[in-house]
């Protein structure tokens, strides 16, 4: 059995730096994912993708942040459960926990956060027919693990939100050829990346087509063309050898919801003064909690991870006055 003082169902960046502000409070901590490496999201679906609202980095790739946070843990000693999934959770007397995987590892915690970002996720896949026909590796990707697989090939991206508006200004100057699809005239993600994409238009280095739906796939073993409709009923065809449609995903809590966890809409509700849940010694910090106007950024949940760390170090230190200190004048050594 693996003890710790806080079990962390999550190895994304969230959950990475949670690492780092309980490790200045002396509290150790194990963390558990279904994922074969730690990361989360950043690392299974878009470990090149360029972030841009982590402040300090004008930009940084998504693995680099990861590989970043694991250095930044490194110092108080992080332990890890990969590629399980927790099954079941039990409560032990007064204040512990006791969690089980789908392997039968057992970890044994005095506090327990849930950092599992959407959960158990899959992407959202269009209503497009025949497009089941080219996945695994025959044209229709979901996530964009590496961009050089697409270096110098014909390119269709399909979204309106950030990932896609991302994708596209990341991946044209790689490409062949790039047209971005998107069901509607407006898109949903940050201005600036919007403005990025018109500009690219109105320079045709890539092609827009707005109010449009994929509606076909077509090739013999492996894609080669998708028929896109616009609102006026107008069917093109585009040539094309890698479709990525970027419609997010669809989260699933799976087990977590048997937890008697107070859940709405897929999200764990939490206290803002600490991110507990309905349950002591249970915090849910990241995208799998939900408040007031809460905002799925990796920022907010490093915000969240600092103030659930001061929370849990009373739980598990009841009575114990702790004095506040700096890493600006102590240094990490110093905790």
């Amino acid at each position: 059995m693996i003890t710790t003082d806080v079990a962390i169902v999550g190895a994304g960046p969230v959950g990475l730096f949670a690492v780092f502000e309980c490790g200045l409070l002396k509290m150790r901590c194990h963390l558990i994912d279904y994922l074969p490496q730690p990361g989360g999201q950043l690392s299974e679906i878009y470990p090149k993708k360029p972030i841009y609202d982590i402040p300090g980095f004008p930009t940084v790739l998504a693995q680099e942040l990861v590989d970043n946070l694991l250095k930044q843990a490194e110092p108080f000693h992080p332990t890890f459960t990969l590629g399980e999934r927790i099954e079941k959770l039990e409560k032990k007397g007064e204040a512990d926990f006791l969690l089980t995987t789908n392997m039968g590892t057992q970890i044994s915690s005095k506090v327990l956060v849930i950092a599992g970002g959407l959960g158990c996720f899959e992407p959202r896949k269009p209503e497009t027919q025949n497009i089941e026909l080219f996945e695994n590796g025959k044209g229709v990707s979901y996530m964009v693990l590496d961009p050089e697989m697409f270096r110098n090939k014909k390119v269709v991206l399909a979204g309106g939100g950030d990932s896609a508006l991302d994708w596209a200004i990341h991946l044209q100057p790689i490409v062949q050829e790039l047209t971005l699809v998107h069901r509607s005239e407006s898109f949903r993600g940050a201005p600036d990346s919007v403005g990025k994409v018109m500009k690219l238009s109105e320079d045709k280095k890539i092609n827009l087509l707005l109010n449009s739906n994929l509606t076909k796939a077509n090739g013999n073993g492996h894609l080669q063309s998708i028929e896109v409709k616009n609102k006026a009923g107008e069917t093109q065809v585009i040539e094309v050898e890698h479709l990525i449609p970027l419609f997010g995903l669809s989260p699933k809590l799976g087990p977590i919801e048997q937890w008697n966890l107070q859940i709405d809409k897929n999200a764990i509700q939490v206290n803002t003064d600490d991110y507990s849940t309905n349950i002591p010694g249970i915090y849910a910090i990241g995208d799998i909690n939900t408040y007031a106007n809460k905002l799925k950024l990796i920022l907010c949940g490093f915000h969240e991870a600092a103030l659930m760390s001061h929370s849990a170090y009373k739980y598990i230190n009841p009575g114990v006055k702790y004095t506040m200190k700096y890493t600006t004048v102590n240094g990490v050594n110093e905790f």
